[in-house]
C-alpha cells in the first residue's frame, strides 16, 4: 500500500523513510488519535485508529510490525509536560535515564543495558536520533524539542540497521516537517520554583514547491536545591533551543528536507547529598566545612557555584527520490557540541578540590540507502553508512586552600606531617598539596567507521514474511592522552624511596636493586611494604601520579574493530486482528576509550611490584622500554567491542476497543563496557558476558467513547554470566544491581466533548511504578575496601496528572503536575571523592506543576 499526500496542490507521496535513525524504523505500539487535528498531523495516519509505519523498511501499520518498540506521541508529550528525555521514562517502562554530575553527564538504559554518562571515550550503547541523525553523546539529545510528533523507544539490540550505536536499543525523536498550510503554535507555561516556558512553531508555504518551518522554545526555573552557605539555588533550569526546516518538492517524486538547530544550557547543577558521612567529615568540620547530610532536605553547602554550559548545534540534509518500484534516501548531517562545567567535587563547602572539563565533539555522518517495493514476493533494502567524530578535552582538577589541612588532619601524625615527609623525601618545603593543580589533562580521539547494510523479506504465501538481515561495520579510533601531576607527593613511589634510604642511598634504580642477591631484595623490598615503612600510609594521598602518555612505543593509541553482525525473522499475520513474530539477532558496539586521568596500560603491557614498587616490578614491556613512571599501575586503556544477540518472540493482537503487544526475549551482551568511578577515577572494563531474560506487555483499552487506558510493563531477569575481574571482585553469577525487576507505565485519559460546539475537556493520569532494587553490586572504596556489606536500594512510584480544556477557536488553557505525591528515591549514589568511608547521592527531583495557555492557528 502506497500513501500520496496533495499540499497547495502538489502531490507528494508520504516520505516513509523520514524519522528513525534515517533508516525509517517506526513504532509498533497501538495508536488512537486524540483527536482529528492531531491524528490528521501524524505521518501516514489513513483513519482514527491506523497509522502506517515503516519499522521493517515496508509500509505496514503499528500492528502489524514485528519489533518490539514502543511510542510516545506528541500530544501524550504535550498533555504530560515532557519536554525533554530525561522524563521520557515515566511512559516507557523498558527505557530508564539517569542524570549525574551535570547538566550534560545523562545515561540511557534499555533492558538493564546503558553506559557512556561521564566519559566522552565511550559511546553510548543506546542510540539516540532525532530527526534521522545520531547524537553520539548524550549531552546532545538533552535540549527542550519543540513540535514533536513522536518519540520512539526500540528495545533489544538494533545492530542491523543502525550498526554500531544500538547494541541495546534506540531512541529516536520524531519532528513534524514543515507544512504546505499557513499555521503553527505558542504556548506558555508557568510552574512553581518561577518556573517559566515559553514555546512556538510556525510553518507555511514559501512557493507552491517549497514551505518552511520555525520553531523554539526557552525553559527558565528556579532551583530546588539550594546551596546554603552561599544562598545560591542549584538544579535550576536556564535552556533555550531553536530550528528552522525548509520543505523542498521540485516533482512528486522527489523532496528535500533540509533541518539546522542550535541549542543553549547554562545551568548550575547538580545537588549532592551525603548518605554517609565518613572519617574525613571531622577533618572538613575543622576546616570549617559543612556538607548535607540531610539527604532530601535539598540542602548543599559548597564552596562555590559550579557552572554547567552546553552548545549544541549542526543541520542535516534528506533527499528521498521515489520511482514506482524503487525508494532512494540519503541523509547528510554535520554536528557541534561543546560542553563546559566547573564543579566542587568534595561537594562540601570546605576548599577542597574542584574539577573543570571543556569538552569539544565534531561529527559529520553520511547515509544512503535504496529500498524496493515490488509486487512480487521479494523486497529488499540495501544501504551504507559513514561516521567522522573529533573529540577533544582539556581538563584539571584544582587544589583548594584547605586540602592540605585536612588531608593532615588525616594522617596519625596530624598538622605538620606534610613539612615532616617534604624533609625526609627531599622534597621542596610547603610543596604537597599546594600546587595550583593537581592535574591536568589533554585527550583527544579521532573515529571514523563505515558500514553496509541490508534486509530481505521473502513473502512465501499471503500473510508470512520471512526476513534476513546483516551489517558489516568496520570502526578505528585514533586517541591521544597526556597528563601533568604538579602534586610532588605523587611523584615518589614510597615503597623504592624507603628501600633507597635504606640502602643508604646505594640503591636508586630498577638495576641495582635486581642486581642485588635475592636474598638483599626479599629483605629491602619486606621492610619496605612492612610496618616500618613510615612513608607507606601516605600512599593513600597520592591521588594523581604521572601518567604515561599515549600514544608511546609500546602503546599505539589505536582500536580496529570491524564485525558482521545479523538477523533472522519470522512473521506471520495469523487473522486480521493477530500477528506473531520470531526472531533472532546480534549487535555490536566497538571499543570504547578510557578518555580520563584514570587511564592506565593494561596488565599485559605492565605489572608493578609488590604494594607498587617499581625496583621489584617483573620484566614488561613498558618496563623493559624504559617508558614507566613513578607510581604507574596497571588498568585499562579502552574496553573492547560489545557483542549482543537476543532471542525474541512476539504477539500483537488488536481488536475494536483493545489491543494487546507483547515480547518475551532472552537478551545477552558479552563483554558489557563496565565503568565504575573508583572514589578518585574511573575503572573502565568489560564484563565477560551479562544476560537478562523478560518480556514487555503493552496493552490499551477503549472502554467508551473518550475513555482510553494503557498498561505498559516490563520484567527483567538480569544476571551477570562472568564477569571476575570487576572493580568489586568477581561477580559471576550475582545479580546486575540497577536494574528493576519491573517496571509498570499505565495511564488513563478521558476526553469529554461539550456536545457539537467542538470544545473538548481532556484529563489524564499516570502511574510510573520501579520495583524496590539495590542501586548498585557496591561501591568500590564504601564496600570493599572497609568490608561494609550496606546496599542502598531504590523505589519509584510517580504520579503525574494533567487537564487541558481544548475550544474550537484553537485557546487550550491547562494545569499539570509531574511527582503528584512528591515521591522521593535515591536516583543513584557513589564513593565520596577522595573521602574514603563517605557515600554520597543524587536525590530525586521533587514535584513540579504549573498552568498552561496554548493558542494553535
Amino acid at each position: 500500500m502506497k500513501i500520496t499526500t496533495r499540499n497547495s496542490g502538489v502531490a507528494t507521496r508520504a516520505t516513509l523513510f523520514a524519522g528513525v535513525a534515517a533508516l525509517g524504523l517506526a513504532m509498533p505500539s497501538v495508536a488512537f488519535a486524540q483527536d482529528a487535528d492531531d491524528g490528521a498531523e501524524e505521518e501516514g495516519a489513513v483513519d482514527d485508529n491506523v497509522i502506517i509505519v515503516t519499522a521493517s523498511k515496508r509500509e505496514q501499520t503499528l500492528q502489524e510490525t514485528p519489533i518490539s518498540v514502543s511510542v510516545t506521541t506528541g500530544q501524550t508529550l504535550e498533555d504530560a509536560q515532557i519536554r525533554d528525555v530525561l522524563d521520557l521514562q515515566t511512559v516507557a517502562p523498558s527505557l530508564r535515564v539517569s542524570q549525574l554530575q551535570t547538566s550534560s553527564a545523562s545515561t540511557f538504559i534499555i533492558r538493564g543495558f546503558g553506559n557512556g554518562d561521564n566519559n566522552f571515550g565511550i559511546e553510548p550503547s543506546v542510540g539516540v536520533f532525532i530527526d534521522g541523525v545520531f547524537r553520539s553523546r548524550s549531552a546532545a539529545s538533552l535540549s527542550d524539542l519543540p513540535n514533536v510528533q513522536r518519540i520512539e523507544v526500540l528495545n533489544g539490540p538494533q545492530s542491523t540497521l543502525f550498526g554500531k550505536n544500538a547494541s541495546a536499543g534506540v531512541i529516536s525523536v520524531v519532528t513534524r516537517e514543515p507544512q504546505f498550510e499557513f499555521g503553527g503554535a505558542v504556548e506558555a507555561v508557568y510552574g512553581n520554583f518561577n518556573n517559566v516556558v515559553i514555546k512556538g512553531d510556525v510553518t507555511g508555504p514559501i512557493t507552491d514547491t517549497i514551505a518552511f518551518s520555525l520553531d523554539g522554545s526557552y525553559n527558565r526555573r528556579d532551583g530546588y536545591a539550594t546551596i546554603v552557605n552561599l544562598n545560591e539555588e542549584q538544579n535550576n533550569r536556564n535552556r533555550w533551543s531553536t530550528r528552522g526546516q525548509l520543505l523542498i518538492e521540485p516533482t512528486p517524486e522527489f523532496k528535500i528536507r533540509a533541518i539546522a538547530d542550535y541549542s543553549k544550557i547554562d545551568e548550575v547543577c547538580c545537588q549532592v547529598s551525603t548518605l554517609v558521612a565518613g572519617p574525613v567529615t571531622g577533618a572538613i568540620n575543622a576546616v570549617g566545612g559543612q556538607l548535607s547530610t540531610d539527604f532530601f532536605s535539598y540542602d548543599a553547602f559548597l564552596n562555590f557555584v559550579p557552572t554547567n554550559e552546553v552548545e549544541n548545534y549542526g543541520g542535516s540534509i534528506q533527499m528521498d527520490y521515489e520511482t514506482d518500484t524503487l525508494q532512494f534516501t540519503s541523509i547528510t548531517s554535520y554536528r557541534e557540541l561543546k560542553n563546559f562545567f566547573l564543579s566542587d567535587i568534595d561537594y562540601t563547602s570546605a576548599s577542597i578540590a574542584t574539577e573543570t572539563r571543556d569538552q569539544s565533539v565534531e561529527t559529520f555522518t553520511q547515509e544512503f540507502r535504496v529500498a524496493s517495493d515490488f509486487d512480487g514476493p521479494i523486497n529488499f533494502l540495501l544501504g551504507g553508512y559513514y561516521f567522522d567524530e573529533s573529540i577533544t578535552q582539556d581538563s584539571a582538577i584544582q587544589n583548594g586552600s584547605d586540602i592540605r589541612t585536612v588531608f593532615e588532619l588525616l594522617t596519625p601524625t596530624g598538622p605538620g606531617t606534610f613539612l615532616v615527609v617534604e624533609t625526609g623525601l627531599g622534597l621542596q618545603l610547603n610543596t604537597i598539596f599546594n600546587t595550583p593543580l593537581l592535574s591536568e589533562e589533554t585527550f583527544a580521539m579521532d573515529n571514523t567507521s563505515y558500514s553496509i547494510f541490508g534486509t530481505v523479506d521473502f513473502e512465501p504465501f499471503d500473510g508470512l514474511v520471512i526476513t534476513g538481515g546483516f551489517n558489516y561495520t568496520d570502526d578505528k579510533k585514533d586517541f591521544a592522552l597526556s597528563q601533568n601531576s604538579p602534586d610532588p607527593l605523587g611523584q615518589v613511589n614510597l615503597v623504592d624511596a624507603f628501600i633507597t634510604l635504606a640502602s643508604g642511598g646505594t640503591v636508586t634504580t630498577r638495576d641495582q636493586f635486581q642486581a642485588l642477591p635475592q636474598a638483599n631484595q626479599d629483605a629491602l623490598l619486606a621492610a619496605a611494604t612492612g610496618p616500618g615503612n613510615p612513608f607507606l600510609g601516605l600512599q593513600a594521598f597520592q591521588f594523581q601520579p604521572p601518567f604515561l602518555t599515549i600514544p608511546n612505543a609500546v602503546e599505539d593509541g589505536k582500536t580496529r574493530d570491524d564485525k558482521f553482525t545479523y538477523l533472522g525473522r519470522v512473521a506471520y499475520q495469523v487473522s486480521d486482528s493477530i500477528n506473531i513474530y520470531a526472531s533472532y539477532a546480534t549487535g555490536f558496539k566497538a571499543s570504547s576509550v578510557n578518555l580520563s586521568r584514570d587511564s592506565r596500560p593494561s596488565s599485559a603491557d605492565f605489572v608493578a611490584g609488590p604494594s607498587g614498587s617499581f625496583f621489584a616490578a617483573p620484566d614488561s614491556p613498558i618496563t623493559n622500554a624504559g617508558l614507566a613512571v613513578a607510581n604507574l599501575r596497571s588498568g585499562s586503556r579502552f574496553a573492547g567491542p560489545e557483542n549482543a544477540e537476543v532471542y525474541e518472540l512476539g504477539f500483537k493482537g488488536q481488536w475494536p476497543g483493545l489491543s494487546v503487544n507483547m515480547a518475551v526475549f532472552d537478551q545477552t551482551i558479552k563483554g558489557f563496557q563496565s565503568l565504575a568511578f573508583t572514589g578518585t577515577g574511573f575503572a573502565l572494563q568489560n564484563a565477560g558476558q551479562q544476560s537478562v531474560k523478560g518480556f514487555e506487555l503493552d496493552s490499551t483499552i477503549n472502554p467508551a467513547d473518550g475513555l482510553v487506558l494503557t498498561f505498559a510493563m516490563t520484567y527483567l531477569d538480569p544476571l551477570f554470566d562472568d564477569f571476575p575481574g570487576s572493580v568489586l571482585g568477581d561477580l559471576t553469577g550475582v545479580t546486575p544491581a540497577g536494574i528493576p525487576e519491573i517496571a509498570i507505565s499505565t495511564s488513563a485519559t478521558y476526553s469529554h466533548e461539550f456536545g457539537a460546539s467542538g470544545n473538548m475537556l481532556v484529563t489524564r493520569v499516570d502511574y510510573n511504578h520501579e520495583s524496590n532494587t539495590p542501586i548498585n553490586n557496591g561501591l568500590p572504596t564504601f564496600n570493599a575496601q572497609l568490608g561494609n556489606t550496606q546496599i542502598f536500594s531504590r523505589e519509584v512510584n510517580l504520579v503525574n496528572a494533567s487537564t487541558t480544556l481544548k475550544l474550537e477557536n484553537g485557546i487550550e488553557v491547562g494545569a499539570f503536575v509531574r511527582n503528584l505525591l512528591n515521591n522521593q528515591y535515591i536516583t543513584t549514589v557513589f564513593d565520596g571523592v577522595a573521602q574514603a568511608g563517605t557515600v554520597s547521592g543524587y536525590p530525586s527531583a521533587p514535584r513540579t506543576y504549573g498552568g498552561v495557555v496554548r493558542f494553535k492557528f
